[in-house]
């Protein structure tokens, strides 16, 4: 039930209307290997900016990428450079796959000949996956359909390199929840000497399948099955295999432990060797190895441990952005000696650099605050840069440090500038591209030279722009603190031409779990996207607030005050932070209403049937109505098992409540929601029933998690949801 960065659980519904992270990271630049120059797609060509004159220039054009005997140039969904910069690997002709567009036609352009050829033109249309040049430039290796293939790319023959792969049996890629969960997409990797890939293999077999029915496409239902362990299954048997490129013949890493009771999160090769390291996570997520392991023999060797009374957070600095294959880089250091690693053992979220001998670890961002996410490295001058906001949990700011744990934190961004910055920095930290925005300034972005944070173009730059970029100011942050002393960020909307001596209806809007924090200092931040006009020109009051376990910068102990507590601890924060807003003067009691979406569904109900006394009015969407319904990596990580406790998952659970439902409650739900499953729909409706407990209920046929597909969905879904806010929860001052 969460949001991802993919990705996953939505926090806003414009979210959900994107059609890939693939595609949102289309107007990003690619930078080159040097970090002199960038690289963006403009009308379908390939463009070079060279820095710090910006001097442009197309590299491939149209007519490049045009094939032989066709009139119309491929597609660039996502694009990638051979090693050596002689060839040009293109990704077109994308289809959705879970989240994200991770299944199309591959394309070689040799930038020497001019030649353009096909990848696995014998293999379906747009199947192949994550296709990838050979480090030696002279093959190119990719999945289709479950099973991995080698292609020459002089001769274009094809060799399978496994051949047992399908829906059960899984090579090079991954099952629904590990794409889901861990962001683990790309399941191969080339060794450094192109003589070898590793891959993952996942056994689903004992994975049952969840059966999703389509209703709408013809007048037989069609079942569509989805292999979904559900919380307290087991997972599918992950292990890692290399090929050796010679003889297409398989050596299994010797990596201890019950393969259907691990996980697999991670691999990369270790630069200049036959080597590569392997994250590996016990069942409960409360355990991480680093294990080294020998693509020769097999062996793996343990390098590091890392256990924590809650869970281990295995995502990597600076995994919030994918390149063409969609994986989680390691950042290496001292040639692949060394690497940079994220931990909160010290009770943050910091930076240790960790050698791959496992003998050395050293803290690298010593201090009282957290690294939100790692950007790039300068080895040369010895500094990593990174986001992190000490002083402000709802804004983002660009900081460095000495890669020798021996400097002072060193604020990059300049003062004045108050609210959200993102920046997509060059392999040596000499450039970055920055955008900036806050609640009260519209995106600007602009090209600056670090570690000054000088912007390339004066004249377009933000500081020039800052002030015209600027709207009214409607949102107003705030601190609360509920009466058993826990202080909560929030943000609040007024109506216009707000009166004090008036009372108003106030709109809270929830997410509350462990994936996702509402309350960001962000143009847009504030905006109801489902309610169809202006929320605060009709006299709303919306707000709100993140509570305790949500992924807000403020240490460990924060965050994982959730464990075994979700549906507990988030929902007693909500309503305790709701009680102390409703004794302001200008709230009114009896008009108050909370929605959300996914795990903010699962939040709204909770709120609605624990808290009747305060919530009037419900809005629910995708929600978790019974977490035992949910899949097993995200709510045993954060909740624990089962077996063992299956009284919190219980509690915890919308279901186990709903007999207390007294106010005005809506459901709507995707009917082929493949996250958040439609019976939770059906289990909760079944329990509203029992109890005698009147509510409205709309089901989606055959949309999903998103509910965006299907001619005129979001113009119903929007009418639906403001008709029914305005007439349970009407807007205005009395």
């Amino acid at each position: 039930m969460k949001p991802h960065h993919s990705l996953k659980l939505f926090l806003v519904f414009f979210v959900c209307l994107f059609i890939s992270h693939a595609q949102a990271q289309q107007g990003d630049i690619k930078w080159s290997n040097d970090g002199t120059a960038y690289f963006s797609v403009e009308q379908n060509e390939i463009v070079q900016y060279t820095l710090p004159t910006n001097d442009r220039k197309v590299i491939v054009s149209k007519k490049q990428l045009t094939p032989s005997g066709k009139n119309e140039p491929l597609k660039l969904d996502l694009y990638a450079f051979s090693a050596d910069n002689s060839k040009l690997l293109i990704f077109t002709n994308s289809r959705q796959v879970w989240r994200i567009n991770t299944r199309g036609d591959y394309w070689v352009l040799d930038l020497e000949d001019n030649s353009l050829k096909q990848l696995g033109k014998s293999r379906p249309e747009s199947s192949l996956m994550f296709a990838k040049i050979s480090p030696d430039g002279t093959k190119a290796a990719y999945v289709s359909e479950y099973n991995i293939y080698l292609e020459d790319l002089a001769t274009q023959n094809i060799t399978p390199l496994t051949k047992d792969g399908n829906r059960k049996f899984i090579n090079g890629t991954f099952d629904w929840v590990y794409e889901e969960e861990f962001a683990c997409r790309d399941g191969f990797r080339w060794s450094p000497d192109s003589k070898s890939i590793a891959f993952w293999h996942l056994d689903a077999e004992g994975t049952r399948d969840y059966y999703m029915i389509n209703n709408t496409d013809s007048v037989y239902s069609r079942i569509i099955p989805v292999e979904y362990p559900k919380v307290g299954e087991s997972p599918s048997a992950a292990r890692i295999g290399v090929i050796d490129i010679a003889t297409a013949k398989t050596k299994w890493m010797d990596i201890e432990g019950d393969p259907r009771q691990h996980y697999l999160v991670r691999l990369e090769f270790i630069p200049g060797t036959n080597e590569f390291l392997v994250q590996q996570l016990n069942r409960k997520q409360n355990e991480s190895k680093i294990l080294r392991c020998d693509a020769a023999t097999g062996k793996a060797t343990l390098i590091q441990t890392e256990t924590d009374p809650a869970w281990v957070d295995v995502m990597s600095p600076g995994d919030d952005t994918y390149d063409i294959d969609f994986k989680h880089p390691v950042h290496w250091l001292a040639g692949g000696k060394e690497f940079l690693w994220t931990s909160e053992k010290g009770g943050w979220k910091q930076l240790y650099r960790i050698s791959t001998d496992g003998k050395k670890e050293l803290l690298v961002t010593p201090g009282n605050y957290d690294v939100i996410s790692m950007k790039a490295y300068d080895e040369k001058s010895g500094f990593v840069y990174f986001i992190a906001s000490p002083d402000n949990a709802t804004q983002k700011y660009l900081y460095r440090s000495r890669l020798d744990g021996k400097g002072k934190l060193e604020m990059v961004t300049p003062e004045g500038f108050p609210g959200t910055h993102s920046y997509n920095l060059s392999p040596t930290a000499k450039f970055a591209q920055h955008r900036f925005s806050n609640h009260y300034t519209r995106p600007l972005g602009e090209m600056i030279s670090l570690p000054k944070h000088q912007a390339l173009n004066e004249k377009e730059s933000i500081a020039t722009k800052f002030t015209s970029a600027q709207v009214e100011k409607t949102t107003e942050f705030f601190k609360i603190t509920t009466e058993e002393g826990v202080e909560m960020d929030g943000w609040m909307v007024k109506p216009a031409n707000f009166d004090p001596s008036k009372k108003y209806p106030v709109v809270f809007y929830v997410y509350s779990e462990p994936w996702g924090a509402t309350v960001a200092d962000g143009f847009g931040s504030s905006r109801n996207s489902l309610y169809k006009g202006d929320m605060r020109q009709d006299g709303y009051i919306y707000i709100s607030l993140d509570n305790r376990g949500t992924p807000a910068p403020k240490g460990r102990a924060w965050r994982k005050s959730i464990y075994r507590k979700i549906g507990d601890i988030n929902i007693r924060d909500q309503a305790l932070g709701a009680k102390e807003i409703l004794k302001w003067s200008f709230v009114d009691p009896e008009r108050v209403a909370v929605w959300g979406w996914s795990g903010g569904g699962t939040a709204t109900l909770n709120l609605m049937f624990q808290y009747p006394e305060i919530y009037k009015t419900g809005i629910s969407i995708a929600a978790v109505a019974y977490q035992l319904t949910y899949d097993n990596i995200y709510q045993e990580r954060y909740m624990g098992l089962p077996q063992e406790n299956l009284e919190d998952f219980v509690n915890g659970s919308p279901l186990s409540h709903a007999k207390n439902l007294q106010g005005n409650l809506l459901y709507i739900h995707g009917t082929a929601d493949d996250n958040v499953h439609y019976q939770n729909a059906d289990m909760l409706i079944n329990e509203l029933i029992k109890h005698n407990k009147q509510f409205q209920v709309m089901p989606y046929p055959n949309r999903s998690h998103s509910i965006s597909e299907g001619q005129g969905t979001f113009l119903h879904l929007t009418t639906l949801y403001t008709d029914y806010l305005k007439k349970y929860c009407p807007p205005g001052g009395r």
